[in-house]
């Protein structure tokens, strides 16, 4: 038997009302804040939307950077 299709989302084309970027923290386990990056509303060229980050961080005791990458996708936002 099939199984019946859950109502599907609405679709962002523009940033959520009060969200037109995310910032993304990161930081070890113990607190420890290695860098912020912000992420802005994004439509990818999938037709999905959502927010795109790409930057460099540093871990503060050594001092060695490193790039990172991050995608958000709004599930069910593809056109």
């Amino acid at each position: 038997m099939a199984k019946a299709k859950e109502s599907e989302p609405k679709e962002a084309k523009e940033a959520p009302e009060g969200a037109p970027a995310v910032l993304l923290e990161v930081r070890l386990p113990t607190g420890e804040v290695w860098g912020q990056i912000m992420a802005p509303f994004k439509e990818f060229k999938t037709g999905s939307t959502g927010y795109y980050a790409n930057g460099k961080i540093m871990d503060p005791k050594s001092g060695q950077r490193y790039q990172v990458g991050c995608n958000i996708i709004l599930i069910g936002s593809k056109k």
